[in-house]
């Protein structure tokens, strides 16, 4: 599903305007954006967690040259989904789709 697929979806199901939807959407994406660009975790309730993990420095490899490159530390966003959302998502037959 994309984001428009998305718009479209909460639009149906509420009755509200596709242009509200939107920008309501895009006002949520940019608050986390924020968020996490400050260090500060976003939790939703039921939903799970939008944080920010840092990533040690490490010690890389580039084949084409063989040699050695460090990779600094730096930091990466994660999501980690709550576990009433992981269950809801495992009680569903998921496996029929696949065919």
């Amino acid at each position: 599903m994309r984001k428009a697929d998305l718009i479209n979806k909460v639009s149906e199901n509420t009755q509200i305007p596709k242009v509200d939807v939107l920008v309501t959407l895009e006002n949520i994406l940019m608050v986390i954006k924020n968020s996490l660009g400050e260090g500060e975790g976003v939790f939703i309730r039921g939903f799970g967690s939008f944080v920010v993990k840092k990533r040690a420095a490490k010690v890389g490899r580039n084949i084409k040259k063989n040699i050695s490159i460090t990779i600094p530390e730096h930091y990466i966003p994660a999501f980690k989904p709550a576990k009433e959302f992981v269950d809801e998502i495992k009680s569903k037959n998921l496996q029929d789709r696949d065919e």
